[in-house]
């Protein structure tokens, strides 16, 4: 599984600042204002080749006792329970507050790995902004501006070094790990038991009856498999209880473990946002994936309509994945899911040459040619496979860095139906060829 790196500390010390670098994005809010945070934030980093998970956090006050300050800490208290490492985020502008000392204590008691991080000292002594923080018990402080990305690589490789490097493509020894994922009552567990033959996981008419990912080996004609249930992922303003909380991370990690991701959704209710999340993060990951429709054989004919409707206009980004529409209580549809697991971790893992996809993209550059930028007109020339689940496709040529992001989208539709990889998505990286009689006389 993927390390876990949780972000803890009081109201805006940078918290939401160091999430959007380390995650390369803007995903948390970030403003000057205490407590804009309020329940915890999930992203992907990368250093180098080492991927792993960060969690944004509210302003922590581990002793509040009522209001969104409680929640805001209780919604802490479990990044801090399910996290590999944590940064205490401190602001040396403001310098050691009282509070400092109290999450200090709380941490130092959580018994996981902690590094103290000493953030907002851009143009700063490291050494002078560090002194006043040794008081807190934490070890060396680590002195960063996570606004100006200084010292932030650094924290990284420090945070990081305890864990081993894993490999882009996942061990397929054993078979395709499959993750089944959804929100809470889908009948997640209900289709790995079925697949299974067996009640192997506790399944009820109860929402969030699984509360961590659990892996099973499974055979079926043959093939070898991994089935991965997960706890359901509710939508934020729905969880609760603390316990539920933990597994949403849990669930993350089995996506990110998996080759192919079974997504499910109930015929019975509409398309949610938290459906449209789940797909998103999947695609994100770059899983293969397959959508199941459960509860159809509970359902009338004009609720079908209305769900394939919702699901066209709310999960059409999903164009590459195979729909079922199956019953898990029955078993009907059930062995369609597994054949089209199988098709998309074969498009996942597919192995193509460099002639046919030079070929393919030369081909797709005669029909269409890259937009002109300016008086530059995009040159590509040749690709190459550069890495399998998902398929990555480096294409080599100059001036790509004006390759607009539609460009983009029609070269993996043209390679993923050229070479009919269904179920699973495809990246298309730019390396620009070096004049080589640039600086030269």
């Amino acid at each position: 599984m993927l390390p876990t790196l949780a972000i803890v500390g009081r109201p805006n010390v940078g918290k939401s600042t160091l999430f959007n670098r380390l995650t390369k994005s803007r995903d948390a809010l970030v403003a000057d204002q205490p407590g804009l945070t309020r329940d915890r934030h999930y992203g992907h980093g990368r250093l180098g080749n080492r991927p792993f998970l960060v969690v944004d956090t509210g302003g922590f006050e581990p002793h509040a006792k009522e209001g969104i300050v409680q929640e805001m800490a209780r919604q802490a208290e479990a990044a801090i329970a399910e996290a590999d490492v944590l940064l205490f985020l401190v602001d040396c502008r403001t310098g050691l507050a009282p509070q400092d000392k109290v999450i200090a204590e709380r941490l130092r008691k959580s018994g996981r790995p902690l590094h103290l991080v000493v953030n907002k000292a851009e143009g700063m002594n490291r050494d002078v902004v560090a002194a006043e923080f040794h008081e807190l018990g934490c070890g060396e402080p680590r002195v960063i501006s996570s606004a100006h990305g200084e010292g932030v690589r650094e924290l990284l490789e420090f945070a990081l070094a305890g864990f081993s490097e894993e490999p882009d493509d996942i061990d397929a020894e054993n078979g395709p790990r499959v993750a089944v994922v959804g929100r809470p009552n889908v009948g997640k567990s209900t289709l790995i038991n079925t697949l299974l033959g067996e009640e192997r996981m506790i399944a009820f008419d109860m929402p969030g009856t699984t509360r961590d990912a659990i892996s099973t080996p499974f055979e079926r004609n043959g093939k070898h498999y991994t089935l991965i249930d997960t706890a359901g992922l509710r939508r934020k303003g729905k969880v609760f209880e603390t316990i539920e909380k933990f597994s949403v991370i849990k669930t993350l990690q089995a996506v990110e473990a998996a080759n192919v991701v079974v997504l499910m959704v109930d015929a019975s209710q509409d398309i949610s946002d938290q459906d449209a999340h789940i797909a998103g993060f999947c695609i994100e990951a770059g899983r293969a994936l397959v959508l199941a429709v459960n509860k159809w054989d509970a359902v009338d004919q004009y609720r079908r309509e209305q769900i394939k409707q919702d699901i066209m206009r709310k999960l059409n980004f999903l164009g590459f994945a195979r729909v079922h529409y199956i019953s898990a209580l029955k078993g009907q549809g059930v062995a369609s899911v597994l054949q089209s697991v199988d098709k998309a971790y074969a498009a996942a893992m597919v192995k193509l040459t460099t002639p046919k996809l030079t070929r393919v993209l030369l081909d797709a550059v005669q029909k269409q040619a890259p937009p002109r930028h300016g008086n530059v007109r995009p040159k590509l020339r040749y690709a190459h496979q550069g890495g399998s689940n998902p398929p990555i496709v480096v294409v080599h040529g100059n001036a790509l860095e004006h390759v607009p992001p539609a460009y983009v989208r029609y070269l993996e539709h043209v390679f993923l139906e050229t070479f009919k990889l269904q179920g699973t998505p495809l990246r298309i990286q730019f390396k620009i060829t070096k004049n080589p009689y640039v600086n030269k006389d």
